[in-house]
């Protein structure tokens, strides 16, 4: 794996996503930015049945630090009680239907 990291990192196209095989986790090349050099972060966004991302862009992940400090957060009861407030607040969303190309049958 980490031999497929580093060649990602040094081939890859600035801000390219490359899927893993954990559903709705990716790999992102970060170009250079304010003296950072180019790195890669952990994009977890969620997917749809057919394996595309549901979001432009999803959470970014730059280290396992990060990691830890967004579980923590995402395990605490308050956020669990506010995004339930929030779901009943605000309107719902209608899906739309996928259109259907004009297949013409023969």
């Amino acid at each position: 794996m980490e031999s497929r990291l580093a060649e990602f990192l040094k081939s890859g196209k600035d801000w390219e996503r490359r899927p893993t095989t954990v559903a709705g986790v990716f790999v992102l090349k970060l170009p250079p930015f304010r003296g950072s050099p180019t790195r890669l972060a952990v994009e977890l966004n969620p997917v749809d049945e057919g394996g595309r991302p549901t979001r432009k862009r999803g959470v970014l992940v730059r280290s396992s630090g990060e990691l830890v400090e967004y579980k923590r957060l995402m395990n605490d009861e308050k956020l669990a009680s506010l995004l339930k407030s929030v779901d009943e607040l605000s309107p719902k969303t209608v899906k739309k239907e996928e259109s259907k190309p004009d297949v013409i049958e023969i």
